[in-house]
């Protein structure tokens, strides 16, 4: 696709993430209330859109329970500050094993993996704009857990989200990925307008070098709506990298925990910075209402029970 700086991005929040961050610093929100005041902050500050987990609020642990998800998404849907709710469908879909000797049975304890239907349960019953697709199974930071997504998984999955009328946000860790949701295009699964989210550095899919992620944007169809982000360190640079490659901004403590050197941040504190950078290079924000508009989305309230 031809790079051309988007002067009208649009920054995306992953408000909190599944990851063991909660114990690193004290501004990763846990419950559902500060999950959804995380979300508020970041919309006043210059976020579209918030990207959400849920925890469990006495650990912090991830969570996939639909009562957390339920009192997040009314939380931000009932507050005055207008935002896009993206919900993560990713849970369910962990697969640790054994030591290298021995790999079954399974790691019980650490292993979560559920079925299409209950993977998309609290999406069902929430009715978020969007929802996360992680577009692909593999090797995952710690030495024998797998992240799995087959391709049937992702066909009933992204089907489910289509007939839902919930936009999928396609989660592209490595250029197999882009293979896989150009696929699942092909076939009507996904429809379009096709959102899809870039995920450099993470352990072990596509490195966030400036090659690697010219070689991702370059297989990305040119009607496609993309963003990208990188975790740690290099998530400020992408900011800037993603916006000048044509792209929309992801920052957030599910990604980095950090402002700068020594300095914990917030959610409100990234996005600002993230905004700042982007505005500096002559870009103007999207609303919550134009990304709504761009890409076909409905805001509705969740089910009643």
């Amino acid at each position: 696709m031809p790079l051309q700086p988007n002067t009208k991005p649009f920054i995306t929040c992953a408000v909190t993430g599944s990851g063991g961050s909660q114990d690193r610093s004290p501004h990763v929100p846990r419950s559902p209330e500060q999950i959804a005041n995380d979300c508020i902050d970041a919309a006043k500050a210059g976020a579209a859109i918030v990207h959400c987990h849920v925890r469990e609020p006495d650990t912090g642990k991830p969570s996939r329970r639909i009562e957390l998800y339920r009192e997040l998404t009314e939380r931000v849907r009932d507050a005055e500050v207008d935002v896009v709710l993206n919900l993560t469908a990713g849970m369910g879909g962990d697969m640790v094993f054994g030591n290298p000797e021995s790999p079954l049975p399974l790691n019980e304890a650490s292993t979560d993996m559920v079925g299409a239907t209950e993977r998309m349960e609290h999406v069902r019953q929430c009715l978020p704009e969007i929802c996360t697709l992680d577009c692909g199974t593999m090797n995952f930071a710690e030495a024998d857990y797998v992240m799995t997504n087959t391709p049937g998984m992702l066909r009933a999955m992204g089907q489910m989200m289509t007939d839902l009328g919930v936009r999928p946000e396609i989660e592209a860790f490595d250029t197999g990925h882009l293979w896989l949701a150009k696929q699942l295009v092909s076939e009507g699964i996904i429809e379009d307008p096709v959102m899809i989210q870039l995920c450099m550095g993470i352990p072990w899919g596509a490195p966030d070098d400036l090659n690697t992620f010219m070689a991702m944007i370059n297989n990305i169809p040119e009607s496609w709506t993309f963003s990208a982000f990188s975790i740690g360190r290099n998530q400020m640079p992408f900011a800037a990298a993603a916006m000048l490659a044509g792209g929309n901004v992801r920052v957030g403590l599910e990604d980095n925990l950090w402002l700068g050197k020594g300095q914990l941040a917030t959610n409100a504190q990234l996005v600002e910075k993230a905004a700042t950078i982007v505005t500096n290079m002559g870009a103007t924000l999207m609303t919550p209402a134009e990304v709504r508009e761009k890409m076909q989305l409905t805001k509705r309230a969740p089910l009643a029970l």
